[in-house]
């Protein structure tokens, strides 16, 4: 009968290994180092080049319902927080196989649900000890000596021109030595026998720069040092700024200036930790080597800080940004220009040169400009056929009487450029051309709303709504110029930059010379956007590079190994006592399989080792150190100090950061854990709902049969 169940099993859970299957192929996907691949479209013979599970997953065919749900759950992680898919597919498949596992040892349904569901929920509270304060975070990197090593000796050289070269994006600093300091406990809400610790600790801070600094609880009075690290705090220490913080700009601010091309790339106020160089350096730490975006996001951050006044909590407002890509220039000529940089005809190109030199009047749409569009809500009458609904009397073509009146109202009020949310006619933005209007359609609400606000004007859903109150004052259009002042001709496309006084949009200009690559750097850019975002927002991050998946790990393990206690636990108040005795540690051990492989894979594709079992063998060594520690989580956060849970090996980014750890979001982090689990249960719980095959009978006279629903 065992194995007459394990046939079943094998057969009845399809959804399972389906999910295992393509969650494999994004396996590549997880950790720093990810290996792209190429999806080719095979109507057309292009290919893409793909590293987020996102664009993974929207590329395969997808016709069973698991990947469909699967494709849901992705999407869903996306939606939210533009970050930790990888995760979620990984821990999908991981999981998917750890369930498979546990079916064929024939333990019920409803016992890996339940002890599933507890042992993920017990390793998020856990955890929660390991996050660290993003006030915290950026007091400590804008105080240490954090520097990419390719621009290091570079930083003397900097001066007028250096700044405004693409390639010289990032904020510099001068080297200090930054001092000792005590830093209160006050994120620690797991109440367990580990979080003793922190009465004499290493702070996970201690690594982002060049002195260590020892954390102790809040009203320790008393000198601790961290045995064997040679390192020892005082609480009479405290903390001295040594040295200040320059940013030049050439000019005034890039927002009162109609003429003057982007060219104050870095630009911010003195050495606050909380300001734009803080956002800088909290930016590379959760980049996790992608040095592009970083570059960008440093001049963004500079460009809001400069525009707001710069308080306690810095935000990056991301309403406020938009992204162009342009297709032949080097991606050194990528960077952050104010306003709207967008890819014009060279017939509007022509248009725009003529306009370069007026201030112009502007006209928002939203809605499609096209003498077909309505609104939606929109009702016809009812029992009416509308045959045309404005006569020629002259008998000229259909809808040359609309192309006329809607001229017409643009150059009663002379309205100079036209913004529309959706489509434009074309035959409408070539008489607007010939009469001198410059028309822009497909224009993000968030542009219109950025436009509206520097302008004045007011976005309406027809022109026949147009009033001299809905038209705005102040905006300007002019060819878009490179960091070495040149204008780009891309061939069929020209790009301009239309902007306005006092606008705070900003458009991250992405430039590469292969197509394939434009979708991923647009990717890339906006993922380290929303990390950063939810950094800010979470108000804490966690450390990286594995750190946070180790405690689970030996979480569970110790879990596992635990004396059974009934009375305080929920999976035992669900199940049977002789299941829970029997089923709970082979069931934890298969969750923390999930976690063993995710390390073993993360190691891997980082290079660290050459094989999952080598791999897997440096995990089993972190486990049993953390176990001789007594603390798992001062042995990780020590780990991590001294420069990461995993590392060891060859660096991987020898000619990027140095002296800078790697940082993850909590929420992002926590909640694709969950979301992984979740559907990992409900395609199990849904397979084992619906039987089929010759053994029924045996399956409802076996002890199990009130797991099942027969249809």
């Amino acid at each position: 009968l065992p194995m007459a169940f394990r046939d079943v099993n094998a057969r009845r859970h399809i959804g399972l290994q389906q999910l295992s299957s393509l969650a494999s192929t994004g396996r590549t996907f997880l950790g720093p180092m990810k290996s792209h691949k190429f999806i080719v479209d095979e109507s057309t013979n292009q290919s893409t080049l793909i590293c987020s599970a996102v664009r993974l997953i929207e590329s395969l065919d997808l016709t069973s319902a698991a990947g469909q749900l699967l494709n849901e759950t992705i999407q869903a992680q996306n939606k939210e927080f533009k970050t930790g898919m990888s995760t979620l597919l990984f821990l999908i498949g991981a999981w998917s196989n750890a369930v498979v596992e546990c079916l064929q040892q024939n333990i019920p349904v409803p016992a890996i649900v339940s002890v599933m569901s507890e042992g993920l929920n017990s390793c998020c509270e856990r955890v929660q000890c390991l996050q660290i304060p993003i006030h915290d975070v950026k007091k400590e990197l804008c105080s240490s000596r954090v520097r990419p090593k390719g621009f290091e000796s570079k930083t003397g050289q900097v001066g007028r021109d250096g700044l405004t070269n693409p390639q010289n994006l990032l904020c510099f600093q001068r080297d200090i030595s930054a001092p000792e300091e005590v830093i209160p406990i006050n994120s620690c809400s797991h109440h367990g026998d580990d979080c003793n610790f922190n009465k004499c600790l290493v702070s996970p801070l201690v690594g982002f720069g060049s002195v260590a600094s020892v954390v102790k609880a809040a009203g320790d009075k008393s000198s601790s040092a961290l045995s064997g690290s040679g390192v020892t705090a005082s609480s009479c220490v405290t903390r001295k700024l040594t040295h200040s913080r320059h940013f030049s700009t050439l000019g005034k601010s890039p927002f009162s200036s109609q003429q003057g091309n982007f060219q104050g790339y870095l630009s911010g106020p003195s050495a606050d930790p909380c300001g734009c160089c803080g956002l800088g350096h909290l930016a590379m730490t959760l980049s996790h080597g992608n040095q592009t975006s970083v570059k960008l996001l440093q001049s963004i951050a500079a460009f809001q800080q400069e525009g707001a006044e710069c308080s306690g909590s810095a935000q990056i407002n991301i309403a406020e940004i938009v992204t162009c890509c342009m297709l032949g220039l080097p991606e050194s000529y990528s960077c952050v220009s104010p306003g709207f940089v967008i890819l014009v005809s060279p017939e509007q190109a022509t248009l725009i040169k003529h306009l370069a030199d007026k201030s112009l009047r502007i006209v928002l749409m939203d809605g499609d400009l096209t003498e077909q569009y309505r609104h939606l809500g929109f009702n016809r009458p009812r029992n009416v056929r509308t045959i045309l609904e404005h006569p020629s009397p002259q008998g000229g073509r259909a809808g040359d009487t609309w192309l006329s009146r809607m001229s017409d109202i643009l150059m009663s009020f002379g309205v100079n450029l036209v913004l529309v949310k959706g489509n434009v006619c074309e035959n409408f933005m070539e008489r607007c051309m010939a009469s001198r209007i410059l028309v822009i359609g497909c224009v993000a609400r968030n542009v219109l709303s950025a436009f509206g606000a520097a302008t004045g004007a007011q976005a309406v859903t027809y022109l026949s709504q147009l009033n001299a109150s809905c038209v705005g004052n102040g905006a300007w259009a002019e060819l878009w110029k490179a960091g070495d002042g040149r204008v780009v001709d891309l061939g069929k496309l020209v790009p301009a930059r239309i902007s306005a006084g006092g606008i705070t949009l900003l458009t991250a200009v992405l430039t590469t010379a292969l197509p394939s690559k434009v979708q991923l750097l647009e990717d890339q850019f906006w993922t380290l956007l929303y990390r950063l975002h939810h950094a800010l927002k979470d108000g804490k991050v966690f450390p990286g590079g594995g750190a946070v998946e180790l405690l689970c790990l030996s979480h569970i393990q110790a879990l596992a190994e635990q004396p059974e206690r009934p009375e305080k636990d929920k999976a035992a108040r669900e199940l049977p006592s002789p299941w829970l005795a029997e089923y709970k540690s082979i069931v934890l051990q298969a969750l923390a399989s999930g976690w063993r492989r995710y390390l073993s894979v993360l190691l891997c594709n980082m290079a660290k080792a050459s094989s999952e079992l080598e791999a897997g063998t440096a995990v089993d060594h972190h486990l049993q150190k953390a176990a001789a520690c007594g603390s798992p989580s001062a042995y990780v956060l020590e780990e991590f100090r001294r420069g990461g849970v995993l590392r060891g090996g060859s660096d991987p980014f020898p000619d990027q950061l140095t002296d800078l750890k790697v940082c993850d979001n909590v929420a992002a982090k926590t909640e694709a854990w969950r979301r992984a689990l979740d559907l990992v249960l409900l395609v199990l719980q849904t397979d084992a709902e619906i039987i089929t095959g010759p053994r029924r009978n045996q399956i409802l006279s076996s002890p199990v049969s009130s797991e099942f629903m027969f249809l």
